[in-house]
């Protein structure tokens, strides 16, 4: 039995990473990026502290700025609106999940869409679907750039898209629809899932339940994204059965798919919002 072909995210990484040395060696300045981290859950820390060590591998200024978890939200809102004004900021990202107390909403707006290096911003989500150019989705632009390294042409591709979040599932299903695909978005609520999901040519799952995805939702032949990471009795678990790999053409693994992509994306929306904050124009 032959098994699908893996799409390792880390070797695609590394070539996001040469080509943004390489922007970089000829900028005459050096792009900072600042994350913001309220409290101490394990996650985040592990996730600013890999975010913050690839910036600086890459030669960018970064600083993390952690705050106690019951910061008021108006004292949060102050020190975002100081990074806005700040020239020498070019991204400013707030890791998620915020503390309840917290309106995840207002701060994702409160962020200078120019400076917004998460994609969150209205104005960008705007931009995203309107065709214009802005900062996206991380998650969303490490899906594309991946498939797109490996050959995979999306125009005119029957393109799934498992999972209707604003983090990954909406702004994925406008980048792919910007590269002519032919995309559904399903979710909890469609009728006859694995009906829809076996018609996909490309299927993207992101819906965080691990080992959703049996091999019989799909199609022989298809190329399976696994955007899904789950902690589970101290395994890292994607939303698709290790079984798709009998079935599919190509599979992300989990870890060292998405994962490494998101990063890449996130050091390549810093270098682009330096780029047109300073001088308007894409990287």
């Amino acid at each position: 039995m032959t098994l699908a072909r893996t799409l390792s995210g880390h070797e695609v990484a590394e070539t996001v990473y040469r080509e943004l040395r390489e922007t970089l060696s000829s900028l005459p300045f050096v792009p900072s990026l600042r994350v913001i981290r309220l409290g101490e859950d394990p996650a985040s820390v592990s996730y600013v502290r890999l975010k913050d060590k690839r910036a600086r591998e890459l030669g960018l200024l970064s600083q993390v700025e952690v705050f106690p978890a019951d910061t008021p939200e108006e004292a949060l809102l102050g020190r975002i609106e100081a990074l806005n004004q700040d020239p020498e900021v070019d991204g400013i990202l707030v890791q998620l999940p915020l503390p309840a107390h917290i309106r995840t909403e207002r701060v994702l707006e409160a962020i200078s869409p120019l400076k917004d290096v998460d994609g969150f911003h209205p104005l960008n989500v705007g931009k995203l679907w309107s065709g214009g150019e802005g900062l996206f989705p991380c998650t969303p632009l490490g899906v594309v750039h991946l498939l797109k390294h490996y050959g995979v042409e999306l125009r005119g591709k029957e393109v799934v898209v498992l999972g209707r979040s604003n983090i990954v599932g909406k702004p994925l299903a406008g980048l792919l629809l910007r590269e002519d695909a032919t995309v559904t978005v399903v979710h909890s609520r469609t009728r006859n899932l694995p009906e829809v999901t076996r018609r996909a040519e490309v299927l993207v799952v992101a819906v965080g339940r691990p080992h959703l995805v049996r091999k019989e939702w799909v199609r022989p032949g298809a190329i399976v994204v696994d955007v899904g990471v789950n902690r589970v009795e101290g395994k890292l678990l994607g939303d698709v059965h290790p079984e798709v790999a009998e079935v599919a053409s190509a599979l992300t693994p989990v870890p060292g798919g998405v994962g490494p992509m998101t990063v890449a994306m996130l050091m390549a929306n810093t270098v682009k919002a330096a780029l047109l904050r300073r001088h308007g124009a894409p990287r």
